[in-house]
């Protein structure tokens, strides 16, 4: 007899607004364990020295961890001239350095050049993988190799704040497969320096606001209290920016099984369904029908 999954089936999405020295994985595992939820997951890595929002996805939340994933996102960081490191941010070991120093407006000028569609080659310590080994444990190991670059849409990038001759603050707002420490590099390259990434955070992701979200302290104070549950949003929470149909009640019946189901109105792409209130599942809409490709369970 085949045995059941451990935990309890929990659907929905808890917003965090992770701390630094915390790794995405870590996160979640530990908060999957406080709510002793049966499946769990996350949209979006953040490096353990950044802050902001992590959307944790559990149960049939799981199923829109790629919308949330390929939704834009927003970045403030800041970006230290002089000196370049083995990992692109503070956490690393200086490489390089550089006595240069751009005005605001060499850096003002430099910024057009990674808006819109750009190619950007990930930071060695990444999770980029390689021949199917993490570009960071390659890195770690001393090991000689090189990253392809890869195109990333950058809907904005704005200077924010010049803190001082070494360091100016931005924010990014750009799709999915996004680095920020390669952001810096390359500026700092492009003004004929060298930079890297002193912290970073990532204020909002999709629908998703770090401002909205439970601090760690509060997650850990709810969850040793049993009320962390009631924090949850519902699955659709993630799907705000997305387009809705409203099916029928035999179409709603046709869709829980896997099967299109008739809908009151038509959009083009990817859409979402429900029925009085009830989110059903994500597919597309042809010739009055929905045709699922995730389909919700619902409980």
């Amino acid at each position: 007899m085949a045995r059941g999954k451990k935990g309890r089936k929990l659907s929905g999405w808890l917003i965090v607004d992770k701390p630094a020295g915390l790794g995405s994985t870590d996160v979640v595992n530990k908060v999957k364990w406080l709510l002793k939820a049966q499946k769990a997951g996350h949209a979006g890595t953040l490096d353990p020295a950044a802050t902001g929002v992590l959307a944790l996805a559990f149960g049939e939340a799981t199923k829109t961890v790629a919308v949330l994933t390929d939704a834009l996102k927003c970045y403030r960081f800041e970006v230290r001239f002089g000196a370049e490191t083995s990992t692109d941010d503070a956490e690393g070991e200086i490489v390089a350095s550089s006595d240069v120093r751009p005005s605001d407006a060499a850096i003002e000028g430099a910024l057009g050049a990674f808006r819109g569609e750009i190619m950007q080659v990930p930071p060695r310590v990444s999770a980029v993988k390689v021949d199917g080994a993490r570009a960071y444990d390659l890195a770690r190991e001393g090991e000689a190799f090189e990253l392809a670059a890869r195109e990333l849409w950058v809907e904005s990038l704005e200077m924010i704040e010049r803190v001082d001759a070494d360091h100016v603050v931005l924010e990014m707002v750009c799709g999915k497969g996004g680095y920020v420490r390669s952001i810096a590099r390359d500026l700092g390259r492009a003004l004929g320096t060298m930079a890297h990434v002193s912290w970073l955070r990532r204020t909002w992701s999709g629908p998703f606001d770090a401002d909205d979200g439970l601090t760690w302290d509060e997650v850990l104070r709810l969850g040793e209290a049993g009320e962390l549950e009631d924090r949850l949003l519902p699955i659709e929470a993630a799907l705000a920016d997305m387009e809705r149909v409203e099916v029928t009640a035999d179409g709603a019946r046709k869709i829980a099984v896997g099967n299109p189901g008739a809908v009151f109105q038509s959009v083009e792409g990817e859409c979402w369904a429900s029925h009085q209130g009830v989110a059903l599942g994500l597919g597309e809409v042809k010739m009055g029908m929905f045709h699922p490709s995730r389909v919700f369970v619902q409980e």
